[in-house]
């Protein structure tokens, strides 16, 4: 998806693509909801802490969300090419105000089109949405503490506190059973029933 956003740009466009291009990397890798990115302010990224500072988000409550040096790394040319007004928007539309949700979700339909990822099962309705960055972030890092041997039992509620969920059964929804996440789960449970029955 990334290498087709120069594809869907066009003047009349309110986003530039190298704006898109952070905004989704920060989507999916730091997990955020899109009304989470759309509100950060210049002040409210510290690189060198490798901080984003979510200030009353859903259910009015402010978190920090820590970063990886990945993302920190796209971050910190984008964020040093908007110096100034410390309470401007991080993300901006080429008008120079904050980008809209309906303009970054508008794009994504244009992109997701552009890059052919589009579901096929004869359901039109239900395509793939920007929302749907936050549930592979949190799918993936549950496959990768999977692979790393982690306890994922215990880092449940720590995911659920990044992701700024009240309950647990808030990060759940979005657990949904990939191929990947149900292999781990399977080898982690065929490890478990041997120790069990040896």
């Amino acid at each position: 998806m990334l290498d087709a956003i120069p594809a869907i740009d066009h003047p009349r466009n309110l986003i530039d693509p190298g704006t898109y291009r952070v905004l989704l990397l920060v989507l999916y890798g730091a997990g955020l909801r899109i009304s989470e990115a759309l509100t950060l302010t210049l002040a409210n990224v510290d690189l060198d802490a490798r901080i984003l500072c979510i200030r009353e988000s859903k259910f009015y409550k402010t978190r920090l969300v820590p970063i990886g040096s990945d993302l920190s790394r796209v971050l910190t040319p984008y964020v040093d090419g908007r110096r100034g007004d410390p309470d401007a928007p991080l993300f901006r539309s080429r008008r120079g105000d904050a980008i809209t949700r309906q303009n970054a979700e508008n794009a994504f339909c244009r992109l997701r089109v552009q890059a052919g990822v589009m579901r096929d099962d004869g359901n039109p309705r239900h395509q793939p949405r920007l929302h749907d960055l936050r549930a592979s972030f949190a799918v993936h890092r549950l496959v990768s503490w999977y692979r790393d041997g982690a306890d994922v039992q215990r880092l449940l509620p720590q995911l659920s506190t990044y992701l700024g969920h009240v309950h647990i059964a808030g990060t759940q929804r979005y657990l949904a059973f990939t191929p990947d996440l149900l292999g781990e789960a399977s080898i982690r449970f065929e490890r478990y029933a041997m120790e069990v029955l040896s």
